[in-house]
């Protein structure tokens, strides 16, 4: 009895040593390979040995680094169905953004924020109102030259918010000299990092103590960027000619005296509402706003547009409606209601400055 207890307690022991052993000394090699599990398990996949971005190499022989990139890394290599998205998707995308980092002289893995942040989806949109593919707040959006009113959300527009993302990236990158506290930055603000950084005295994102999704953010991009960079070793396997392709279209510059109902301009095009919808995501509303822009028709259909918007405008004719400011409102706030610009109201009503007094009466054009 007393030769089989001791044999237990021996087990236990060992036991332990085995499962708790690697945290002796604060900290552990990644284990980059396993014995092959039984065909009719789901399959455990190991965490590569060395992770970067932009270069930025991530200490994995911390234990506290290692278990937050393994938890994300588990989470993307299980989750089939989103990966599959990302990899079609990918083919839409990538080749453009691709080129765009190339000529702005940044770093490749910058793309990789986009799946991050939004899963390459131009209609995303956040439960704190960050908007489009690469999650725009409004005020932050107008920094970077992006409208944002009631017709028109250039955060919706795939081209526009990525030549956005990829020059706020660098403007972090410039305030905080590494691309992966850019990253962390441009998630959680820049004044949010460097007051972390300055409470914890460290200028390593993976020392930080930030909001949880900070802490996770950057460990879900290095995930990410593994397994779409290597979907075969982790079991995913797209078949060529499997991707989106790329939106083929013809881009027309307009000049609209008033807001053009987009219902004619697809039919003036051709084409179908939906159409002109889906090539043009910053439309928010059922008309595109007066002023002068650029409208994606299907590939092919430019001239047929262009002598339809041409139609419209020569038969267009303005109904003005008479507007009473009240408290609070502004020229700005005034503007969105009416699918219009700041600048539009100042034409019309021949304002020099920037205010509007209560009662004051304004004339719109729609």
């Amino acid at each position: 009895m007393r030769l089989e207890r001791k044999c237990r307690v021996g087990i236990l022991i060992l036991a332990f040593w085995l499962m708790f052993g690697f945290y002796v000394g604060g900290g552990r090699e990644p284990v980059t390979s396993a014995p092959p599990a039984p065909s009719n398990f789901v399959p455990c996949f190991m965490l590569p040995g060395e992770a970067d971005f932009c270069g930025e190499a991530a200490p994995l022989s911390s234990s506290d680094v290692f278990e937050r990139f393994d938890r994300e890394f588990t989470l993307v290599t299980q989750s089939h169905a989103q990966v599959y998205l990302w990899l079609k998707r990918k083919e839409r995308y990538f080749p453009w953004v691709e080129a765009l980092l190339a000529r702005m002289g940044l770093p490749g893995d910058l793309k990789y924020v986009a799946v991050a942040e939004s899963d390459l989806t131009p209609h995303a949109v956040s439960r704190v109102g960050a908007c489009g593919p690469w999650q725009f707040m409004t005020e932050t959006a107008g920094r970077f030259g992006m409208q944002c009113n009631s017709a028109l959300d250039d955060r919706y527009d795939f081209e526009k918010s990525a030549t956005a993302a990829f020059q706020y990236l660098k403007h972090l990158h410039d305030i905080f000299h590494s691309w992966t506290l850019a990253a962390a930055a441009y998630n959680c603000g820049e004044n949010r990092l460097a007051a972390a950084m300055k409470l914890d005295k460290s200028s390593s994102y993976y020392d930080l103590v930030l909001p949880l999704e900070t802490e996770r953010y950057v460990f879900r991009i290095l995930a990410i960027k593994e397994v779409m960079e290597n979907p075969e070793k982790y079991g995913y396997y797209l078949p060529k000619g499997s991707g989106y392709p790329p939106l083929l279209f013809d881009s027309v510059q307009v000049s609209l005296p008033g807001p053009m109902p987009i219902i004619v301009a697809a039919q003036s095009a051709g084409v179908t509402y939906r159409d002109i919808k889906m090539l043009n995501t910053e439309l928010i509303s059922d008309v595109i706003p007066a002023g002068d822009l650029a409208v994606r028709v299907p590939q092919g259909r430019a001239k047929q547009f262009e002598k339809g918007v041409a139609a419209w405008k020569s038969a267009y004719k303005p109904a003005v409606v008479v507007h009473q400011v009240l408290r609070g409102e502004t020229l700005d706030s005034i503007a969105r209601h009416y699918n219009a610009t700041r600048a539009q109201l100042c034409q019309w009503n021949h304002i020099a400055g920037k205010k509007v007094r209560i009662g004051q009466k304004l004339k719109i054009h729609r």
